[in-house]
């Protein structure tokens, strides 16, 4: 992707003596503090060395300030600083430095010496995540999987709810087997619809996961191994790799076309390398590398387990029912899943139908854990898993168990063995019960149907299955988060949170962190606009202030005013500091539910910390917990650890919280305002050196 280079371009081309011009691209995926303070940093670095620079800031609102054309002509060089996969193929033929946002913010003089001597960008690469050395951020890996997860959602979610309608609407049990939709129905329509996005679904997640690691040359071999390992027929098995199988082939797709680019040819050849040889050649040997060599012994494994299983028919009913439970929750429509399901399926004609109705009370319980999981613990979940937990359990409804795999796939090792021991409680409920199915389906939709003998212990069976998989689920994912967090506050570097927001391999999952401002229905003012007269309710009191005088001596719109104002902050520290806040924005009767915005507070700082250095930190949580926006700042003398890039502790300390449902983006231009304007030195200084709450103030009216 990158190769050495000589002395460093000229930015005009014409042989003059011209000022050295350099461009910049700064993201993060969470919060855009650090995006804007990245940028800022940058930005005054080179203006204090007589360097034109323009800044390209990818935040949470989108791109501002791009980059054209014309600037990638004349630009000597281009620093990258990034926590998110950032497109280099624009910046072919310049130099390119590409590091975390964090390097940004701390040694913005360093970057623009290195970016002067750093490797000429070939072209045709992928997009790319921060060197080493840079802010501290989640693995290549783990940021190729939660892209193809982001991108495989909405066909989980889409395929799944059309397949659920058309189920449930056009659907009814036939005395031939089977729950079934009239072939020539309008219901069969929306059900086929339904199955192509199903089908779509595994290769989309395959596919994007080798873009992120490969660019475009690794989409087709991504998305064309994704259709063969879920497509068993091409290498004689009954049930095919499925997701699982998908997450091998987008691996493999992705690195085998890395290798590919490493191969010199000859430079007639270079031109049609990413859009013919590369995929050609990566297409074919993935694919017939799946079919040959990985494919066989998929099949030998489950023909010889079908085998297996058959010889357990006379064994205990609670031993039979816990393992098609484990096997039916362990890949979620997988090649174990299938298994288990056409074993009890097949059963169903020689007039056992035991095993099927084991098999049915396992189904529905992933999607229904996994969804009730997002309702219990809303922490620990992005607004995203929770808008997919929903779907979940609808999906679950109908025994689709394919609604909990975007969970697996974002959480494997905590997901995948609640998912187990929840479908191995259910089946074997079902077991010592004796329930019965009499069609090759699942979940209640069979039961309310009249498929299903034993219909009470039928639902005993998916309720406590249902509820083991989530409980184990939120102690698994609340122990990791608990985990990840505290290595934040040890100073190990607080990791990139999920984007689910996965990731999108790719990566663009909306996370859940980030500011969102609210339209309040009241005429808006500029960002960062002061008014002037004397607020209602004094500092310390508990009760709203009137709406007509909420802006009242309020900068930002309004939302900070001097009743969030704290002179001296008592925390020592992070949650402690968070907690102190939360009460503080309490003050204005805009906070419902304290406890709530201090845990989401506290949860955003898990996905990475927003202590931003030189002596600040902005915490923000976007809950319902709020009826309204509001700003707090409170100062500390001593300072409170905050996990900073810098390692300075904060001492500037501003809380932003809005409510779930806010639209626009005022908030998040605000929150871009204040960081600019906090690396004014100047300006901090005058911040920790005022000394009363009305002076405090005055100072920060500056930000307007």
């Amino acid at each position: 992707m990158t190769s050495p280079a000589g002395p460093p371009p000229t930015g005009g081309g014409d042989g003059e003596q011209q000022r050295l011009k350099l461009l910049a691209v700064t993201a993060c995926p969470t919060g855009i503090a650090h995006t804007y303070m990245a940028a800022e940093k940058l930005a005054l670095a080179a203006e204090s060395r007589g360097i034109d620079m323009k800044v390209e800031t990818q935040g949470s609102i989108g791109a501002e300030n791009v980059l054209d054309d014309n600037d990638v002509k004349h630009a000597d060089g281009v620093i990258v600083a990034a926590d998110k996969d950032v497109d280099l193929s624009r910046f072919a033929g310049k130099r390119v430095l590409t590091v975390g946002v964090d390097e940004g913010i701390r040694h913005p003089e360093q970057l623009i010496e290195r970016v002067l001597s750093a490797p000429v960008h070939a072209g045709g690469g992928a997009p790319t995540a921060p060197a080493a050395g840079g802010g501290k951020e989640r693995s290549v890996g783990y940021k190729a999987l939660m892209n193809g997860v982001s991108y495989m959602i909405p066909f989980v979610v889409v395929g799944g709810l059309l397949i659920a309608i058309s189920l449930s609407i056009g659907g009814h049990t036939d005395p031939s087997g089977g729950l079934v939709i009239p072939k020539d129905s309008f219901w069969m329509d929306v059900n086929n619809v339904g199955v192509i996005g199903f089908t779509l679904m595994v290769p989309i997640l395959s596919g994007y996961i080798a873009y992120a690691i490969g660019d475009r040359p690794a989409l087709v071999p991504g998305m064309i191994g994704g259709w063969i390992a879920n497509t068993g027929e091409l290498y004689d098995s009954k049930a095919g790799a499925g997701f699982i199988g998908a997450i091998v082939t987008g691996f493999l797709a992705g690195y085998l076309v890395l290798w590919i680019k490493k191969v010199k040819v000859p430079k007639f050849v270079q031109p049609i390398m990413p859009i013919i040889v590369i995929p050609i050649v990566a297409t074919t040997a993935l694919g017939l590398f799946f079919i040959y060599v990985i494919g066989k012994p998929i099949s030998w494994v489950f023909e010889h387990l079908t085998d297996w299983l058959s010889g357990m028919t006379g064994t205990s009913a609670i031993l039979l029912g816990a393992i098609l439970g484990l096997m039916i929750a362990f890949d979620m429509g997988g090649p174990v899943n299938k298994t288990a399901f056409l074993f009890g399926a097949g059963l169903i004609a020689t007039g056992n139908q035991t095993v099927m109705g084991m098999c049915a009370a396992a189904i529905p319980v992933m999607p229904l854990g996994q969804g009730l999981a997002t309702l219990i613990r809303k922490r620990l979940y992005t607004e995203q898993e929770r808008e997919t937990g929903f779907a979940a359990l609808f999906m679950g409804c109908f025994g689709i168990s394919e609604g909990a795999i975007p969970f697996a796939a974002a959480r494997p090792t905590q997901v995948i063995p609640a998912n187990m021991l929840g479908g191995a409680v259910a089946g074997a409920i079902a077991g010592v019960a004796g329930v019965e199915d009499a069609v090759p389906h699942g979940g209640p939709i069979v039961a309310v149907l009249g498929a299903v003998s034993g219909v009470p212990m039928f639902f005993v069976a998916v309720v406590i299955g249902s509820a083991v998989t989530a409980l184990v689920t939120v102690a698994l994912v609340d122990l990791s988060e608990r985990r990840r967090r505290g290595e934040a506050l040890g100073g190990v570097g607080a990791p990139v949170g999920p984007e689910p927001a996965l990731v999108g391999v790719g990566a663009g999952a909306p996370g859940g962190g980030d500011v969102v401002a609210e339209r309040t229905g009241r005429t808006a003012e500029p960002v960062g606009a002061s008014v002037s007269s004397e607020e209602a309710v004094a500092p310390g009191s508990t009760g709203p202030a009137p709406a007509e005088e909420a802006g009242v001596d309020g900068v930002l719109s309004g939302y900070l005013t001097r009743q969030t104002v704290q002179v001296e902050l008592g925390a020592g520290d992070k949650e402690s500091a968070i907690r102190e806040m939360g009460e503080l924005l309490a003050r204005t009767g805009r906070v419902a539910d304290v406890e709530e915005l201090v845990a989401c507070a506290l949860r955003r700082e898990a996905q990475g910390t927003t202590g931003l250095g030189d002596d600040i930190a902005i915490p923000h949580a976007k809950t319902d917990a709020v009826t309204e926006p509001v700003v707090g700042f409170a100062r500390s003398a001593e300072g409170v650890e905050w996990g900073s890039p810098d390692g300075t502790k904060a001492r500037l300390v501003f809380m932003i919280a809005v409510p779930e449902a806010a639209a626009g983006d005022e908030h998040l231009r605000i929150l871009a305002l204040l960081s600019r304007k906090l690396t004014d030195v100047g300006f901090r200084e005058r911040l920790l050196a005022a000394s009363d709450a009305d002076t405090l103030l005055g100072v920060l009216r500056e930000v307007g």
